[in-house]
């Protein structure tokens, strides 16, 4: 009886909830946010039947079969009529009536961007850069820029290292999405493990680099922008060949899952089995070698909550074969029948990032970022057998916020990082774990008219470097419309892995001989180094075309420093220095298109690099102190289908070299004292189809020049005079390639 009542008093009210249309009106954005409006007409179309929606944009209006046509209005927006035949819920969008059709303004990109208004000298290198060359990984990707030095480490492996400042990349803080990458174990080949397709841009900093990103730089820092899964080509393929034998395919596969997720998954594979012998030593110019390589990313964003994140897992496998060319593996290892050597390298890496930026409060952000990577390498060269095992962990938690108002900001944060090394040298173990705690704060003040600093200081604790205290200072300063002077000085420490940054010692017959001081890392004491410098930046306008014109000079001063000493041709001494080392680095630089479409850089740096060793005070060995550097590139004007013409020529010009001591070996395996000077010529052109298609063609080297005697000893590669460590020109003749990328 109970149910019955209950029944016949509700139910008025429940027919009568059935005989309205209720819902929300909101208004379009781009979004798809839930932004309610407020005061909206709704109204039955040829009736009195009307109302308005409430403050969250909510209404509710009677239903009537004699109506079917509802009209909602609201000023500013456009009037839209629904037809409605029954009692619903509904959720209707408004446009905004003043809504023009969308503009898109564009401009491309230069190249290589200069930035004029911030305290860091900072040199962005654009994918357009980047596609000026074949620039199969990142060691390759400098050839077009001067203020990068490209050279090769030894006659063996075909790596190139990079060099700023007249330093050696150890002395860089190289990280991928600024999170420390090239380091430890991976100092040799780690540049070779990022494939060109895979960087979107590259940020060079010249000078101590921020306090942030650790305390390890000291002559600068290179950082890599990898390709988006949001904003990368769906898909993208690219294929290399060259007549040497290389071969590479790289393709990228990307999807938008949601609004707020992407993915991608990356694929690079490289191949070189061709025996290349130009120099007709007996050795392999280049190794026999293959790569593959495969990274996934995800993205997240979400603009409503502030939340952004990366997440990036990679695998790599790299395997290379040195030596004479008639070496087998199989047959000659650990023998005298050939001298040969392999290097095979495993890595696993993964990381994150976290940020969120305050809705309320843009200025306002967390950022948290965390790695981990694996590095196993196992190797030998002749007899000499080198094996690490290099487990690294890392984090890095940032607050970012201001000071009163937007032009003072600063960003606080904690740094921990674990390095764990298994290493054995012949038979020798140097395994040993570092870890290290660290607290910074970094403020920086932001006048865009004239003035911008930023100062930053650490504290770090390590428990073999101890305690210490990283300041770091940029200041930039227009005197002037177009023109940036800057002027910067920081301190650097860090612990020299001196085995994996000085590979190529094992390809040579040079005796190990670490003199140890009682040091915590190899009986050796950390590096420390103070780099100081200023530079100029004008912008300028002749005949109507743009172009820039710098000039910069660099100063480090080691503290201490390990000095790798190779003047005695029979050993490789390592040992703290006892005296004074320094680096001055002189450039000037000129930026113009000198006639429509015909862009030329040209550079001169000069490179003082002093270290007293314990023979003397010599000059860096196999350092230029002059070198010249020029870039010209052409375009024609891109058609409607983005079709077009690209022509690149760059000229290297490198002065003369002093090389390390050889004078105490018999006269048939000494060297000169010097190097003279030569000249290195690059080329391509590529070919746009379409903006999905496009060829390249071009040539390295391309006036065949070759070092002589890049094998000393190669005659007697298991004699007491073998070395193929002395390097200062390519081992290498032209080399021509072809390629194609195609994007959708």
């Amino acid at each position: 009886m109970k149910y019955y009542l209950f029944i016949l008093l509700f139910l008025p009210l429940i027919s009568l909830s059935q005989e309205k249309v209720e819902g929300m009106v909101m208004e379009a954005n781009e979004d798809n946010r839930h932004i309610g409006l407020s005061g909206a007409n709704v109204y039955w179309l040829n009736s009195q039947i009307g109302t308005m929606t409430n403050e969250e944009g909510s209404f509710s209006i009677p239903y009537s079969k004699k109506y079917n046509q509802l009209v909602i209005s609201y000023v500013g927006f456009k009037t839209d009529t629904l037809t409605v035949n029954g009692p619903k819920m509904l959720h209707h969008s408004l446009q905004p009536s003043n809504m023009l059709n969308e503009v898109v303004v564009e401009k491309k990109r230069d190249a290589l961007q200069k930035t004029f208004f911030s305290a860091q000298n900072v040199v962005t290198v654009n994918s357009a850069e980047l596609l000026k060359a074949a620039c199969c990984n990142l060691s390759e990707s400098f050839e077009t820029n001067p203020s990068i030095d490209v050279n090769f480490t030894d006659a063996l492996t075909g790596t190139k290292q990079i060099q700023m400042l007249g330093l050696t990349s150890p002395y860089l803080l190289i990280t991928q999405e600024n999170i420390p990458m090239v380091r430890g174990a991976s100092q040799a080949f780690g540049l070779t493990f990022t494939p060109g397709t895979w960087v979107e841009s590259i940020q060079i900093t010249k000078g101590a680099g921020s306090v942030v990103n650790g305390y390890e730089s000291i002559s600068g820092q290179i950082n890599t922008e990898l390709v988006k899964p949001l904003t990368d080509s769906e898909l993208f393929v690219n294929g290399y060949a060259a007549l040497n034998g290389r071969y590479e395919l790289n393709t990228h596969v990307n999807r938008k899952l949601t609004d707020k997720w992407s993915s991608g998954l990356y694929v690079h594979g490289n191949l070189r089995d061709a025996n290349v012998d130009d120099n007709g030593d007996g050795f392999l110019d280049v190794p026999l070698a293959n790569q593959i390589n495969v990274m996934n990313r995800w993205q997240y964003q979400n603009p409503e909550t502030g939340f952004i994140s990366f997440l990036n897992v990679r695998f790599l496998n790299d395997e290379k074969q040195v030596g004479q060319t008639d070496f087998d593996p199989d047959r000659d290892k650990f023998t005298t029948n050939a001298w040969g050597g392999e290097i095979d390298t495993r890595r696993f890496d993964a990381s994150i990032k976290l940020g969120y930026v305050f809705p309320e409060l843009p200025f306002q952000s967390l950022g948290f970022q965390a790695s981990y990577s694996m590095h196993k390498q196992e190797s030998y060269y002749g007899f000499n057998q080198y094996d690490i095992d290099h487990h690294s962990l890392y984090s890095n938690a940032i607050f970012n916020s201001i000071i009163g108002s937007t032009q003072h900001h600063f960003k606080t944060g904690l740094t921990f990082a674990l390095d764990t090394y298994d290493e054995i040298v012949n038979t020798e173990d140097y395994g040993r774990t570092d870890n290290s705690l660290g607290a910074f704060f970094e403020y920086s003040y932001d006048n865009l008219e004239t003035l911008s600093l930023v100062a930053g200081l650490r504290v770090d604790t390590h428990n073999r470097l101890g305690t210490f205290v990283t300041p770091r200072l940029h200041v930039r300063y227009t005197p002037w419309e177009n023109a940036s002077l800057r002027g910067s000085f920081g301190k650097g420490r860090r612990a020299a892995n001196i085995f994996a940054e000085n590979q190529q010692l094992f390809g040579s017959s040079r005796q190990i001989n670490i003199q140890n001081m009682g040091g915590e890392i190899y009986g050796l004491d950390p590096e420390v180094a103070w780099n100081y410098g200023v530079s100029f930046l004008q912008g300028f306008n002749l005949f109507n075309r743009k172009g820039n014109f710098t000039v910069d000079y660099y100063r480090t001063d080691f503290d201490n420093q390990i000095v790798v000493d190779w003047e005695n041709p029979q050993e490789i001494s390592f040992y703290n220095l006892e005296g004074s080392s320094y680096a001055n680095s002189f450039q000037v630089e000129l930026d113009y298109e000198v006639v429509k479409n015909v862009e030329i850089r040209a550079a001169y740096k000069n490179y003082d690099v002093q270290t007293d060793y314990n023979s003397g005070s010599f000059q860096k060995p196999l350092q230029a102190k002059n070198r010249f550097f020029a870039n010209i590139g052409y375009v024609t004007l891109p058609k409607e289908n983005g079709a077009q013409w690209r022509f690149d020529y760059t000229l290297h010009a490198i002065g003369e070299q002093r090389l390390p001591n050889t004078t105490s070996n018999p006269s048939e395996y000494r060297l000169e004292a010097t190097a003279a000077p030569y000249s290195l010529m690059n080329g391509q052109v590529t070919k746009v189809f379409s903006k999905h298609f496009e060829m390249y063609v071009g040539g390295e080297n391309l006036t065949n020049f070759m070092q002589d005697k890049a094998v000393l000893g190669a005659d007697d590669p298991f004699g007491p005079y073998f070395d193929t460590s002395i390097v200062y020109a390519p081992i290498m003749g032209s080399m021509y390639y072809t390629g194609f990328r195609y994007k959708l």
